[in-house]
């Protein structure tokens, strides 16, 4: 693929139903990237300024847990929109990323794309819309993953044969 266009955006579930003149802006602002497996994408706290859309691989989303270290809270694959942190700011990751094989996507400019919606309200509506039910799914992936890690001692504390046996 040389460049990115709104017919490719098209294609992807994230964009579905998106107006042609949305995807075409969008598409201003987005170009290929490929990763090798292992890379890191981004880390915990430093810059966001870009977001991705999974087309081929896998991505893990990682967070740092006091006392357990990075953790892995989410694996995405094709179809997978990665980063929301530059649309808010203080344009911050907050959490990581690493690819675990091979990764093609498509990159956005998150400075461009926040400049695009400064004067297309309708398509930062838009965004913001499909941007929050990302968040909201990741919230719940980490609260999910953060259960799974603190409740076994807890149960292995309360169970029958734990050290609260009576």
């Amino acid at each position: 693929m040389t460049g990115v266009t709104a017919v490719d955006l098209d294609r992807e579930p994230f964009f579905e139903g998106m107006s042609e003149p949305s995807l075409h802006r969008l598409a201003s602002a987005a170009h290929p990237v490929d990763f090798p497996a292992g890379r890191r994408m981004f880390e915990e706290g430093g810059t966001a300024d870009r977001f991705w859309v999974v087309r081929e691989g896998t991505v893990e989303l990682d967070l740092h847990v006091p006392g357990r270290g990075l953790v892995i809270i989410e694996t995405f694959g094709p179809g997978s929109v990665l980063g929301w942190s530059w649309l808010y700011a203080p344009y911050r990751w907050r959490f990581g990323a690493r690819t675990s094989g091979e990764v093609r996507a498509i990159e956005f400019d998150g400075r461009l794309v926040r400049a695009i919606c400064a004067v297309d309200h309708a398509m930062a509506y838009e965004l913001s819309r499909r941007f929050t039910e990302v968040i909201v799914d990741r919230l719940q992936a980490t609260r999910m993953r953060l259960l799974d890690l603190y409740a076994a001692p807890w149960e292995r504390r309360w169970a029958p044969d734990g050290p609260h046996a009576k």
